[in-house]
């Protein structure tokens, strides 16, 4: 790739209060003949380093006919960085009691803290606007009188928010796996839980229709119960898992994060399913060696999006409730009715609750009005972007939306053929599929319903990394 930088102002509106520094790579269109201009690319966040995505999809259609372009944001990787001193955090619970609400409340108030000390001057600046207005220097820099666009995640809403500032110089444009425009930023959290349910539900059904391979009950109330009483029996007696410094043991917290982040991509299902009955048979002893690294294997691959610094930042640019009462009443609801995967810990307060500083401007308002229409990908049970998002987002802008039945993966282009082909025509012909299209998901396992299945000789360690490997689960945005 070639790498450079760019300078941009700290503050548009008064740029002489000082310079950052926007870290850029390209990598040319792997024909010259066939160039159609350049792709703009963001990984999502916020605070995703997107300097490596020109190599990531250098394999893919795209690489052809345009310049792949990737950048850090402002605060971000080689980019000016934000940077908070280092803050407590309350170990992540999915079912906190009221007595555990004061020290996640006074956790986030001192992070926000932490933040304010060491990045106060920068803070204010580092927004989605301001990450839009950075998008168009470099389009100014490359020489183009537009870009091309490809987001993932958080980066559906910038890509939206620089449609809406710079109109007349954007092309093509492909949000993958979108936020919900009406959901910055707390609503967006809790319904990572609410989707983490969506998925656990499917799952449940789909193991009580397999009872004779699985034993956990016949019927989704049965398999509810099982894991239930599971889930009691691990809070009062944890089960050790040797050689894992990160979760040196399975309690319920454990538990409703396995089934939370691993129900969601379907390959998945028949390995959770075994894992639940190693766990259930190794309550009151220890996990068993091969289902220990099998877990171990899988959780390298399908733990939450993680993030630096710049990410309580942005995420504070739209108000949160300023009222504890709302995050307690959320959370009490949240423990009950979505404890998996983040559970009520989507719903806490953040250091946003106690925002430090004033954002300089009112969120964008979302428009499209001047060019293309665009395409908006979503998986019905995506884990990070709940569903809902892509069709609101397609409403807002009046896109064409790929919706992607049964599937439970965050981030697209590249993983489901029919979606990436759909996209790829888009991108590089200008053909757009349709107001409404669906493309499967990934299937299911081969597990028949009512029978046993076979077994396929290979230790669960060995088959966790290759579901790993074919569905490609390791790629998160």
């Amino acid at each position: 790739m070639d790498c450079a930088t760019v300078t941009v102002p700290m503050n548009y509106r008064k740029p002489a209060d000082g310079k950052l520094s926007i870290a850029i790579s390209r990598r040319k269109a792997k024909d010259p003949a066939k160039r159609q201009g350049v792709l703009l690319l963001n990984p999502g966040g916020p605070g995703g380093d997107g300097l490596l995505m020109p190599s990531y999809l250098e394999p893919e259609a795209i690489a052809t006919s345009y310049d792949l372009i990737g950048f850090d944001p402002r605060g971000v990787g080689r980019s000016t960085q934000l940077l908070c001193e280092v803050g407590y955090w309350e170990p992540p619970r999915t079912r906190p009691t009221d007595d555990q609400f004061a020290p996640i409340t006074a956790a986030a108030r001192e992070r926000e803290a932490a933040c304010q000390r060491a990045g106060g001057g920068l803070r204010p600046f580092v927004n989605t606007a301001n990450a839009a207005r950075d998008m168009d220097v470099i389009r100014e820099a490359l020489g183009e009188k537009k870009i091309n666009y490809l987001g993932f995640s958080y980066g559906t809403y910038l890509g939206a928010v620089y449609g809406s500032l710079f109109p007349g110089k954007l092309n093509r444009s492909v949000l993958d796996s979108s936020m919900h425009p009406d959901w910055l930023y707390y609503e967006q959290s809790k319904q990572q839980s609410v989707a983490a349910k969506q998925s656990v539900d499917a799952w449940v059904k789909w193991v009580a229709e397999r009872d004779k391979t699985y034993h956990l009950g016949s019927s989704a109330a049965q398999v509810n119960a099982a894991l239930d009483e599971m889930g009691t029996r691990l809070a009062a007696q944890p089960i050790p898992w040797p050689d894992n410094p990160d979760f040196p043991r399975i309690d319920r917290n454990t538990f409703d994060q396995l089934l939370g982040f691993w129900a969601a991509p379907r390959p998945n299902w028949a390995l959770l399913a075994e894992l639940v009955v190693k766990i259930k048979e190794s309550i009151g002893g220890t996990l068993p060696a091969d289902a220990g690294k099998a877990m171990a294997a899988l959780g390298k691959a399908l733990i939450p999006e993680t993030f630096n610094d710049t990410f309580p930042t942005v995420t504070c640019e739209a108000d949160w409730p300023a009222d504890l009462n709302v995050y307690y009443e959320q959370m009490r609801l949240f423990r009950e009715r979505y404890p998996y995967g983040r559970g009520a810990n989507a719903a806490e307060p953040t250091e946003c609750t106690f925002r430090s500083f004033t954002p300089p401007e009112r969120l964008a308002d979302l428009k499209r009005k001047g060019y293309p229409t665009g395409l908006v990908i979503q998986a019905e049970f995506d884990p990070a972007t709940q569903y809902d998002g892509g069709p609101a987002m397609a409403a807002k802008l009046n896109d064409n939306l790929i919706s992607i039945s049964d599937e439970g993966s965050h981030g697209i282009y590249g993983r489901n053929a029919c979606a990436t082909e759909k996209i790829n025509s888009y991108l590089i012909g200008g053909v757009l599929p349709g107001s409404r299209t669906t493309c499967a998901g990934a299937p299911r396992p081969d597990v028949p319903a009512g029978g046993v299945a076979a077994q396929s000789g290979r230790s669960l360690e060995q088959r966790a990394v290759e579901l790993i490997k074919i569905h490609k689960l390791d790629r998160t945005f």
